[in-house]
Formats: structure tokens, C-alpha cells, sequence
């Protein structure tokens, strides 16, 4: 039986996105995987753009919210921004919770960083981060 996996954020529009996108094309033989937010508001187009130009389906991605998760076990939920943490729902069913905070894309725009650029950044630390962490070689007690 395949482990379930959520990745929260606030928004669901990149980084949780991109955390489900990648382990699902990497790892989806051993994973389930879904992601979700405080609160939906749709995928951002530059978070497609960059999975896409690494040949990864995005047609699965769309915003949903934390509260659809409620009553499904979850084997672990992490969460990849510091107010997601904050504001993470409790989910009655995780048997584990994680915490690995992503900067956010638009915050490197807005300190100059080109849009394409600042999510290629975000998708490569967030894919590293999962081979590190999921990578069934490099099992932690998964």
C-alpha cells in the first residue's frame, strides 16, 4: 500500500503544488500524494510553467483546501511555509507531521529576481529537498 503524503501551504498556488507534482514523478510507484492550502486560490501559471519545462504533468494540480484532507490518514503532512506551519489544521489521521519551509517565489520577484528564474529556484531546492527525504534508498524510518 502506497504512503500517503500532503503538503500544505498557505495558498496552494506554488510550493505545496510544485512538493506534489515533483515526488509524484519521481516516487509516485511508492506515494500518494496531495497538496493543499489554508485556503485555495488556483495555481499559479509560473509553477506550472516550471514543471512543465521539466516534462512533469501538471494536469492532477489544482488548489484545494486543507479541510478536504480532514478525514483522510495521512501518513505524513509537511508543510513548506513557515505560515502554513502557523496555521495548520490538525489532522486527526497523520501519523506524522513535517515542516520544511520553501521561500516563496513572489518574495524573490519582489526583491529582483526574474519570475521563470525565482521558480526554477524554488522547484530545484524543494526537488532536492524531497529526493533527500522520500528517496526510498535513503529511507528515514519511512
Amino acid at each position: 500500500m502506497k504512503r500517503r503524503i500532503l503538503f500544505l501551504c498557505t495558498h496552494n498556488s506554488c510550493r505545496s503544488q510544485m512538493a506534489e507534482a515533483l515526488l509524484r514523478d519521481r516516487y509516485g510507484n511508492i506515494y500518494e500524494v496531495y497538496s493543499a492550502g489554508t485556503e485555495a486560490t488556483g495555481v499559479n501559471p509560473y509553477a506550472i510553467a516550471a514543471l512543465e519545462e521539466k516534462g512533469i504533468d501538471t494536469s492532477p494540480l489544482s488548489s484545494k483546501s486543507a479541510e478536504e484532507f480532514l478525514d483522510l490518514d495521512m501518513d505524513e503532512v509537511v508543510t513548506v511555509c513557515d505560515q502554513a506551519k502557523e496555521a495548520c489544521p490538525f489532522f486527526p489521521g497523520a501519523k506524522k507531521y513535517t515542516h520544511q519551509g520553501f521561500v516563496d517565489p513572489p518574495a524573490l520577484i519582489d526583491g529582483g529576481v526574474e519570475p521563470m528564474a525565482a521558480f526554477r529556484q524554488v522547484r530545484d531546492r524543494i526537488d532536492e529537498w524531497l529526493v533527500r527525504h522520500f528517496s526510498p534508498v535513503h529511507d528515514q524510518g519511512h
